[in-house]
């Protein structure tokens, strides 16, 4: 039996030390809210401070096999906290511990952090299809 694995490894700069410090406070409180719901949103990933914490930039990685939508709502909760501006996004690999066919690909996602929405997705199985079947992927 296999074992299926998403994989990431991405920064966001939130500008100074001391609003990194921020961030990493209200990244524990998401996870305490999470311990106390049926629904945690805040899963599958870790934050660390860069450069022992004398940046503004925040190492965001999966745990053992992450959540790239539990990434995309705290960065969405950090823009709203600290008042984000620009444009933010991160990619993704799916991996499996053995060969299997359709067990493998990745995608991407870019967030427009000052409208607190994500602007865009893309996924490799899906774009793969369509490229392979002529299909309009704005259609």
């Amino acid at each position: 039996m296999a074992d299926y694995f998403t994989h990431f490894s991405c920064l966001i700069d939130v500008g100074s030390a001391e609003r990194a410090a921020a961030a990493m406070a209200m990244f524990q409180r998401c996870r305490a809210d999470d311990n106390e719901s049926d629904e945690p949103q805040y899963r599958g990933f870790e934050i660390s401070l860069q450069d022992e914490g004398q940046s503004g930039e925040l190492w965001i990685h999966d745990d053992d096999s992450g959540d790239p939508d539990g990434v995309v709502a705290f960065v969405l909760r950090l823009a709203e906290e600290l008042d984000l501006r620009g444009l933010w996004g991160f990619d993704f690999a799916y991996t499996a511990s053995l060969p299997i066919v359709g067990s493998f690909g990745g995608g991407a996602t870019v967030i427009d952090l000052g409208a607190r929405k994500v602007v865009g997705w893309v996924g490799t199985q899906t774009w793969l299809t369509q490229a392979l079947t002529g299909e309009d992927p704005d259609a």
